[in-house]
């Protein structure tokens, strides 16, 4: 009795551990099944916990569970100053599945030799791999490989400092609701043969399912993805909301964004970030945001041409409770009385302190740079007048960089320290302008790239009284070029634009990718405009109409010389880094690299200039008080750097 009564409690016992122990697996198994907490259980569902039973939809079409000798879907590349960055990008692996990837190299005998390993992270499904020492001098063809024959093969290019020309893919708004492949789209890009190429955001709109969302758009790109370096940043749609004003990372009320801040937990946030950006070079600060949100802000220098590659919604300022309410959303303004200078409140941010800084400092180091670039989301204007459909006029839409405008002048300053242009997307809209600070064209060029493909939201940029602004540009097609103010009263010269003819025909809906040529010799840029559906084999007739459009690169500064001083002639250095600084203020007013040993700088104001010399930076000599020679005088200044 007493024996049998032992047992009994011993197997009470012994029960009551196993159902505990029962319950602890579930809740770990839950836990990983959902990443994200209970709240936010609709996030990553495709991809994790048992993904391989989760069936396709019309929206979600493309299969997950592949064969397995396909599970390495594609990866993409940069590398810059000797360190080489690769992530690769699987689709999601079974329970039993190992977990490591490795990266191979074919020698110069034709042999592939295994160069480093990396374990995936989960949670995306991605791995990346850092090799260090890297000579950028020769083409070097790799492969991704995983168990015993998933592989994908590409090739790391060498950096084309031979070139002349260097060619940059502009694109962003890769819209989900046409699945599948791109075919005539990547077959163009092919044949131009970007040496860089750039997605500035919506790779992905599939909002809570980014892993599935960033497999479909490499799965759709990876045959011109995988043999040059590409820049991709995330935005919005990325990161699942409709628009980001971050707020240096607090948390938003809601997905539409207004509120500032990021709405999903900083563990898809930064998942993202991973996934689109861990490739690029480090991030020049990488110090994280609120709640642990990491960035990536940095640069990146191909084939001369340097690349500052910015988060332009990061730090930026919601409008909700900020500023008064005037139309049907936070962000959107109809009322036509409204003060533009009331809602230019001196606290807002755009680019945020530590930006501006990184774009100051950036704009003084030439390091193996002839050109300079900026690379962002969006546009620092409101070139667009129609939303959505051509019933829908706003006066002005604060997700674009237009807003706030102090905000917007003090990041095209930066821009403009340097002579560099800008390229960006997200509008739905190509656009090649001028853009003015102080004065109208006195500032850089901006080209917005169209969508990639524009099923979401059409805009178009159709002025109220349907007239040319002054100074149209001549020859042009377009009837609605020239100078014009936008919603929020800056200053802008609308060069080109692409409206959609239709956006219920699919060949009429203003889509395609933007081309930047960069000619190093001429040190002229040129901006081409490519519907989806177009043939690059019937060259420009092909283009939009009103591209291409080539402009020069020093007049990325379009301030008016009000004189010149004595024309420097440098000895000790080819093509020196010049900077001219005004006394009165302190203010660097540009660093370059000029074209040749002799330079004369412009100076826009009357007064006294410090000019400095150096090779990658304007570090080795200084002249101070030199002052604009008189009209007629041609006075030359020898420098010596040594």
């Amino acid at each position: 009795m007493c024996f049998q009564r032992s047992n009994c409690i011993r197997w009470t016992g012994f029960a009551a551990a196993t159902a505990f122990l029962l319950q602890l697996i579930s809740a770990q198994t839950k836990a990983q099944e959902l990443p994200f907490g209970p709240k936010f259980r609709n996030l990553e569902s495709m991809t994790t916990g048992e993904w391989w039973k989760v069936k396709p939809n019309k929206r979600r079409s493309m299969k997950l569970n592949v064969p397995r000798d396909q599970v390495v879907a594609f990866a993409v590349y940069t590398h810059d100053h000797g360190t080489l960055k690769l992530s690769a990008q699987l689709f999601p692996l079974k329970p039993d599945e190992t977990k490591t990837v490795r990266l191979h190299f074919k020698q110069a005998d034709g042999e592939w030799k295994e160069a480093a390993r990396q374990e995936v992270i989960e949670l995306g499904w991605s791995a990346h791999f850092r090799i260090k020492d890297w000579d950028n001098t020769k083409d070097v063809p790799y492969r991704v490989c995983h168990g015993d024959s998933a592989q994908f093969e590409g090739l790391i290019r060498k950096d084309p400092v031979h070139k002349d020309v260097i060619v940059v893919g502009n694109l962003s708004c890769n819209s989900s609701r046409t699945p599948g492949p791109r075919p005539q789209l990547i077959d163009n890009l092919i044949k131009l043969d970007p040496d860089l190429l750039f997605f500035a955001g919506d790779q992905s709109y599939h909002h809570t399912e980014h892993t599935y969302g960033w497999l479909e758009f490499g799965v759709q790109f990876r045959d011109v993805l995988k043999d040059r370096p590409v820049v991709t940043i995330p935005d919005d749609h990325d990161v699942g909301q409709a628009n980001i004003w971050g707020e240096s990372g607090k948390k938003a009320t809601n997905p539409a964004g207004p509120s500032g801040g990021f709405y999903y937990p900083a563990k898809y946030v930064n998942m993202v970030q991973r996934c689109q950006t861990w490739h690029l070079p480090d991030p020049y600060d990488a110090k994280p945001i609120e709640r642990g949100i990491s960035v990536y802000y940095t640069d990146l220098t191909i084939g001369g041409i340097n690349f500052a590659i910015i988060e332009d919604r990061k730090f930026k300022s919601g409008p909700q409770g900020k500023i008064p309410r005037m139309g049907p959303r936070p962000d959107h303004i109809n009322d036509s009385k409204y003060d533009r200078a009331a809602i230019n409140l001196p606290n807002l941010k755009l680019l945020g302190d530590r930006q501006l800084k990184f774009l100051h400092e950036w704009s003084q180091n030439w390091t193996d740079a002839e050109m300079k670039c900026v690379l962002s989301q969006t546009a620092f204007c409101g070139a667009v007048h129609l939303h959505g459909g051509k019933n829908n006029r706003l006066l002005a839409d604060l997700d674009s960089n237009a807003w706030p405008q102090t905000g917007r002048n003090n990041a095209l300053k930066e821009i403009r320290r340097a002579w560099a242009l800008h390229l960006c997307g997200d509008q739905h809209l190509a656009v090649v302008v001028k853009h003015g600070i102080e004065d109208q064209r006195d500032g850089p060029y901006g080209f917005t790239s169209p969508a990639i493909v524009n099923t979401i939201y059409g805009r178009w940029w159709w002025p109220e009284d349907e007239k040319p602004g002054p100074h149209a540009r001549k020859n042009s097609p377009l009837p609605w070029t020239g100078d014009y103010l936008d919603g929020l009263g800056n200053r802008i010269h609308m060069m080109a634009y692409a409206n959609p003819p239709n956006t219920q025909n699919e060949k009429q809906r203003g889509d395609g990718f933007g081309i930047a040529r960069f000619n190093k010799k001429t040190r002229q840029i040129t901006f081409e405009c490519w519907p989806r559906f177009s043939s690059v084999g019937d060259g420009v007739k092909a283009q939009y109409p009103g591209w291409p459009v080539t402009i020069n690169y020093r007049d990325n500064d379009g301030r008016k010389p009000v004189g010149y001083l004595p024309e420097l002639v440098v000895s000790g250095v080819n093509r020196p880094v010049v900077q001219v600084i005004y006394e009165q203020t302190g203010e660097i007013l540009y660093t370059i690299r000029a074209t040749s040993n002799r330079f004369k700088p412009p100076v826009y104001a009357p007064g006294k200039y410090t000019v400095k010399v150096g090779k990658d930076r304007a570090d080795l000599e200084t002249i101070e008080g030199l002052q604009p020679v008189e009209v007629g005088k041609s006075t030359a200044l020898n420098v010596r750097v040594q």
